[in-house]
């Protein structure tokens, strides 16, 4: 006997199916506690998972942005972002293999965009300046509680019953909702202690396998930590994480998932109905893409980027949308999801239904930002700006003089909050540099001085000779 959730009833909560690698996970979403955050945080909710805070002088979060014309660098936390001065040649920078150096550390792009990072910063007049940048390092681990990624695919293709393992997702719910590997259950790091009762086995030799976010994060291993101090004697930390399974594998997702994590939430994505074409009902947005024709239809699929997230359904045992999920991943499309239970599954929660032709057309639409610009309507304001608008560029002065939209002030970056007097605070400043970062860096920068009215183009702004220009966004 199993005890609290025996094998049969993990299995029931892993999968919908209950067929080996076709097994799909089906557990309640669990929100996890999240410690209150004060009126200006200084880390991440997700970082207070594993971490407290340090005092006024240090923040974590993730490395959001940098610009070395302006010499600032941008760091998100949750739904807001903090600014940063900084100096190439003073700034300290330790990156993830622990390597310290100055700011060609970052320059080299040896700390990649979203990495969690802590830093250590002065404050003058309201401006920060980073002192030190420290990038978080790969977790330490013993060699044999480690799973590699060949281990864990053997297990999952077998699926949780006849592998006889314990699949559990350490990740916030609202991660797992997003998607997870085939047969796990979502156990929260941050709630673990309110629900290891309900969902780890009795037998304190069963084959635990816990895994998060990739090698940086933490919750895994403090899950196994945990489980470790509760008896259990056969723990695995599939230490690559999410990010690593995605590569090469799909994810798969419950039907309340799709509509909480992704419709309710107009997250971006593709929706592919892989069933017949004879079939009228459909979910809302789905594009029709029949297994039958897959191979035809991803070889001419061109979806750019490949990490678009891609979610699969088919009638609802699973075995169409599994087969055209293997191929999209094969021809490298990294972020491929399967809907457990497909269309019936869908049905079957209660969730509404379109009739009507599904449309054919494949195309991924990357939602905006908050405050982006998006780019016909930037090409039409530097065209023609309307009253009640003005365009601010914020590139450097050298940039500036080799040509500049007629319309536009200028007001380079570093010098922009000495220089908001110049800023029409009557107006809709539309922001603008010749990548978007330094765009983007502004439009923070102003709205955390207190700007209601301000947006910014996150896009390529080119000047040629002669004054003509062109605007494009990759």
């Amino acid at each position: 006997m199993w005890g609290r959730i025996d094998k049969k009833r993990f299995v029931a909560l892993a999968a919908l199916l209950g067929i080996g690698g076709a097994a799909m996970p089906s557990a309640a979403v669990v929100s996890a506690e999240i410690p209150a955050s004060p009126a200006r945080p200084v880390m991440g909710k997700i970082c207070m998972n594993c971490h407290k805070p340090e005092g006024n002088n240090v923040i974590r979060g993730y490395l959001d942005g940098v610009s070395f014309k302006a010499k600032m660098l941008q760091v998100k936390l949750d739904d807001r972002v903090e600014i940063f001065n900084f100096d190439k040649n003073t700034i300290q920078v330790v990156n993830e293999q622990r390597k310290t150096g100055s700011g060609e550390l970052l320059q080299n792009n040896l700390i990649r965009k979203g990495h969690e990072i802590r830093v250590e910063f002065s404050q003058t007049n309201g401006a920060k300046t980073a002192v030190k940048l420290t990038a978080k390092p790969p977790v330490e681990l013993p060699a044999e509680m480690l799973i590699s990624t060949s281990e864990l695919e053997k297990l999952v293709k077998l699926g949780p019953e006849k592998g006889g393992y314990f699949l559990y997702d350490s990740r916030p719910a609202q991660r797992f909702q997003e998607g997870a590997i085939p047969g796990a259950v979502n156990l929260p790091f941050p709630a673990f202690d309110k629900m290891a009762e309900k969902l780890l086995p009795a037998d304190k030799k069963a084959l635990l396998i816990f895994y998060c976010s990739g090698p940086a994060c933490n919750m895994s291993p403090g899950s196994a930590a945990k489980a470790k101090k509760l008896g259990y004697g056969n723990i695995k930390v599939y230490k690559d994480g999410m990010p690593a399974w995605s590569e090469k594998h799909y994810a798969v997702l419950t039907p309340q998932s799709l509509k909480e994590a992704w419709l309710d939430k107009d997250m971006s994505h593709v929706l592919l109905d892989v069933r017949s074409t004879g079939t009228n009902r459909f979910i809302d947005g789905a594009i029709s893409f029949p297994a039958g024709q897959a191979k035809r239809l991803v070889k001419g699929l061109d979806l750019k980027p490949k990490k678009a997230p891609i979610i699969l359904y088919d009638a609802g045992k699973d075995r169409e949308a599994v087969t055209v999920a293997r191929a999209l991943v094969k021809a490298g499309y990294s972020n491929v999801k399967v809907l457990a239970g497909g269309f019936k599954g869908w049905e079957s929660a209660g969730f509404p239904t379109e009739t009507g032709k599904r449309s054919a057309k494949i195309a991924y639409v990357p939602k905006l930002k908050p405050g982006e610009v998006a780019l016909d309507l930037f090409k039409q304001y530097a065209a023609v700006l309307p009253d009640g608008f003005a365009i601010v560029d914020v590139r450097l002065p050298a940039e500036v003089s080799a040509g500049k939209l007629k319309n536009a002030i200028a007001v380079p970056l570093m010098e922009l909050r000495d220089r908001q007097a110049e800023l029409p605070r009557d107006k809709t400043i539309i922001l603008h540099c010749n990548t978007g970062t330094q765009a983007e860096i502004a439009y923070n920068m102003l709205k955390d001085q207190g700007y209601m009215n301000v947006r910014y183009f996150n896009g390529k702004v080119t000047f040629e000779k002669g004054g003509s220009y062109s605007i494009t966004k990759d």
